[in-house]
């Protein structure tokens, strides 16, 4: 068994990572591991995730209240949302919250990530929804995120980031990676006229694979939030029903057109309005 203080260390490292690939800037982000059932480690507030070391991170309980924390340091108030994924996912062993510039971007133009362009990402990922906004410290982000935790892996945050858990903290951290990668292979697809998409036959010889495999955590989109579809992957319209319309996005269907019952508008139209909110998140005229 790894003891505290190689966890610790580890937490560093990956905090290290998230920092050096621009995941997060000055004191953002916040990572999470989980000992047992009632005792885990966290990244402090007010510090850069990219020079950490293991003296600055705390030990918390289940309800976030701080079991050990060196002086000069305290847990991050989003800790929250990090317990709250812990209480509702047993399988959960590490939770990874960052700010990565393109998947940030999708969350902030409202566009959730649903669209099955690369096995891998069908595979191991699967969609990738948008909670509904929350005031960062407050109980509203951990109340927003609780209904997705039964059905997906990661989550965007609506206008504020991303937030990954899995088994353990590489692998959180990895569905990080991986959550930005396809956010940005998205982006640059639209950019050249818009992705080419598996279609339904192909998702599920793709959702084998993963049963085949065995992998941990939810099976990817394996049921549709619609409640009458086989997967949110190739869903069209429906995400128009009034069942749909409690989760952020539901104006985008899962071709990324505008679904409001209503003619999608042009694919062009739809580009360009695109390309215009994510440019000037990252700074582009």
């Amino acid at each position: 068994m790894v003891n505290e203080f190689e966890i610790k260390k580890q937490i560093c490292d990956i905090g290290r990572r998230i920092y050096n690939r621009n995941m997060v800037a000055a004191n953002d982000g916040n990572i999470s591991v989980k000992l047992n059932d009632n005792e885990f480690l966290c990244t402090p507030t007010g510090v850069s995730k990219g020079f950490m070391t293991p003296e600055y991170i705390c030990k918390v309980d289940a309800k976030g209240n701080v079991i050990q924390a060196n002086p000069g340091f305290k847990p991050s108030s989003e800790i929250k949302m990090h317990m709250r994924v812990y209480e509702k996912r047993p399988d959960v062993g590490s939770v990874v919250h960052a700010h990565p510039i393109y998947a940030t971007s999708f969350a902030i133009a409202g566009i959730p990530l649903t669209q099955p362009i690369m096995p891998e990402a069908v595979i191991s990922l699967g969609c990738v929804p948008i909670a509904e906004y929350g005031t960062p410290s407050t109980m509203e982000i951990p109340d927003n995120l609780e209904k997705y935790l039964p059905y997906f892996d990661a989550v965007l945050l609506e206008n504020h980031g991303a937030l990954t858990w899995s088994t353990d903290l590489n692998a959180a951290y990895m569905k990080m990676e991986s959550v930005e990668f396809y956010a940005q292979l998205l982006y640059q697809s639209k950019l050249l006229g818009g992705p080419k998409e598996f279609d339904e036959k192909n998702v599920e010889k793709l959702y084998a694979i993963r049963r085949k495999f065995g992998m941990p955590g939810k099976h990817p989109a394996s049921i549709c939030l619609n409640k009458d579809k086989k997967n949110c992957h190739n869903c069209g319209g429906a995400c128009a029903t009034d069942e749909y319309k409690q989760f952020p996005g539901y104006q985008y269907d899962f071709v990324g057109k505008e679904c409001n019952g209503a003619a999608p508008s042009a694919d062009a139209e739809l580009v360009a309005n695109i390309t215009k909110q994510v440019m000037a998140q990252l700074g582009m005229k």
